[in-house]
């Protein structure tokens, strides 16, 4: 073989030579990327449903547990500080996306984290709430999917007349805390046009809760707003309890209140957010930058109704509230 020849055959062999890792690492598959779930509430069927709707959701768009995906969970209850804490965890473990609901745990991966992919669901005005720069453009690195408007208390009190016409005094109940006070204002605001007298129920434990519920339930006339917080999220089961035993007609934000034997709500699809969110989270894994997909509004809602507790309350509904209901569930 002469020299020339012989230094175009060693030029060729490096450059395959050179090419070889390349192809070797296209042809394996992606690192397995690591989804980090921090919630409030997992101990129950709503949890659990939340969570198999998401993981179905991204299992559709590509993305599986045991083949390209692992997922991470925390849960921290209504506690702040253990949503802190587990944020914190979930960065440790090298999430390389979070899914954050509500806006206590949004706000608290925003505190522990500039740099981390984040979509939240169930967030209220998270401009306001400082998890945001804008809703069109979020900027830094969280985005998803908000809660309800604080006008959403008009509907509210007005169910709550609808299912008791004869209620003059609402205690809407919330943890302070936990809750977003915009929805007390508005409730503050709408009450008096209703002819009703609002009353702020601020409670921060089940003891206080029970106390406060008791003293209110003396008079006449009495109804329950529940708040969308995490606080009334995780008490439903003693909320609902205590609504039965004190005799007072209540309506809730969730769906999944109704179906744990509340009386009416009237809220987002809760189990279609989570779907909507893997949709966000697929596009982060695949590279998007979250500050660049913008917030979503909810834009349908349920009226759920249980025709039994109805009952238990000796309430006779209007068969046009009735007929309004996206469900009814006896």
């Amino acid at each position: 073989m002469s020299d020339i020849k012989r230094r175009e055959f060693m030029i060729l062999l490096s450059a395959a030579a050179a090419a070889w890792p390349r192809a070797a690492r296209a042809q394996q598959p992606d690192r397995v990327r690591r989804v980090g779930v921090l919630m409030a509430i997992a101990d129950d069927l709503e949890g659990q449903a939340r969570i198999a709707v998401f993981r179905q959701a991204l299992q559709a768009l590509g993305w599986s547990e045991g083949r390209n995906v692992q997922f991470i969970y925390r849960w921290s209850g209504g506690d702040v500080a253990h949503a802190r804490q587990f944020a914190k965890e979930l960065l440790d473990l090298r999430s390389d996306v979070i899914l954050a609901n509500s806006t206590p745990i949004a706000a608290a991966v925003r505190e522990t984290t500039h740099t981390t992919p984040t979509v939240f669901v169930q967030v209220r005005d998270p401009v306001t709430a400082g998890v945001v720069q804008s809703l069109a453009r979020p900027g830094g690195n969280l985005t998803g999917f908000t809660n309800f408007e604080p006008s959403m208390a008009s509907k509210w009190l007005e169910l709550v007349k609808a299912i008791a016409p004869n209620t003059s005094r609402v205690a809407y109940l919330f943890n302070p805390d936990t809750a977003p006070l915009l929805y007390a204002s508005a409730v503050e605001t709408t009450a008096p046009s209703l002819s009703i007298k609002p009353f702020a129920a601020e409670v921060r434990n089940a003891d206080e809760m029970e106390g406060v519920i008791e003293q209110f339930a003396r008079e006449p006339d009495g109804a329950l707003l529940i708040l969308p917080d995490l606080f009334t999220a995780t008490n439903r089961r003693s909320i609902i309890a205590l609504a039965a035993r004190h005799g007072l007609p209540a309506v809730y934000p969730f769906r999944y209140f109704v179906a744990s034997g509340g009386l009416m709500s009237y809220g987002i699809e809760t189990l279609e957010t989570y779907r909507q969110a893997a949709s966000y989270v697929a596009r982060v894994l695949k590279g998007e930058n979250p500050g660049d997909l913008p917030v979503q509004a909810p834009t349908k809602y349920e009226l759920v109704i249980n025709l039994k507790t109805a009952k238990t309350f000796g309430l006779d509904l209007p068969q046009a509230l009735l007929a309004r209901a996206d469900e009814v569930i006896e």
